[in-house]
């Protein structure tokens, strides 16, 4: 396979990550963290269970604030307060007891972050069956997603958290719902993704990540290494 070292990244800050440590009940998971991601990186987060990957990615996202240091955004260049996220939980994070159905769920994320709900106008409908159609779940819009399977619900999850076209997308173990049927096409969707939207994926499942990711970080309590996956990263 010819690796396309064009890889997305465009040495243009995202995001900055400066002495960050992170945690719950006052107990340090992660600490001294320096990283900066580039516009369309698309990044691999791995490390051991425990090691503080979910921890990291959820302070990105603003659900954890840190106890020190900080998390930067950028936009063409410039600070900005914050940038349009997408973000695909682990799954023990989802209710599924909830009785929403598959297509109000989907249309959820587009009010994500927003306090306002108004009813959808015939953009949004486009949208929300354009998502539909990606992944696949068109005939299922009208179920309720207590009925679903896990890698249904994965999709779902999917469409949701790229429903508002996020400048980051940021996706927590998505390997661990395994609908083998749908991981091909997952991958198609993020290269797709990777064109205008920065993505960073946390997995132990690397092997299948490896010729898509231009380069990989290990978490451990602190960054332990950062592997340049591709050779040409710094040289055009």
């Amino acid at each position: 396979m010819i690796y396309d070292y064009r890889k997305s990244s465009t040495h243009e800050k995202i995001i900055k990550v400066n002495d960050l440590s992170a945690g719950y009940d006052g107990r340090k998971v992660i600490y001294d963290i320096n990283l900066t991601v580039d516009r369309l990186d698309f990044m691999g987060i791995i490390g051991p269970n425990g090691g503080g990957k979910s921890t990291f990615v959820k302070t990105l996202l603003g659900l954890i604030r840190p106890y020190e240091g900080s998390v930067e955004f950028y936009r063409d260049g410039v600070r900005t307060d914050h940038l349009k996220l997408g973000y695909l939980p682990q799954r023990s994070a989802i209710d599924h007891k909830f009785p929403i159905t598959v297509y109000d769920v989907i249309l959820s994320g587009l009010y994500y972050g927003k306090s306002i709900f108004r009813a959808p106008g015939k953009k949004e409908k486009e949208r929300v069956e354009e998502i539909l159609e990606m992944i696949g779940l068109e005939n299922l819009r009208k179920n309720h997603i207590e009925a679903l399977s896990g890698g249904q619900m994965q999709r779902v999850m999917l469409g949701r958290a790229i429903i508002n076209n996020p400048e980051v997308l940021i996706l927590d173990e998505p390997n661990s719902y395994i609908d083998k049927r749908f991981e091909e096409r997952l991958y198609e969707i993020l290269r797709e993704l990777n064109r205008t939207t920065t993505i960073m994926i946390v997995s132990h499942e690397v092997t299948s990540l490896v010729d898509m990711v231009n380069r990989t970080i290990n978490i451990d309590g602190t960054l332990r290494d950062v592997d340049l996956t591709c050779p040409y990263h710094h040289h055009h």
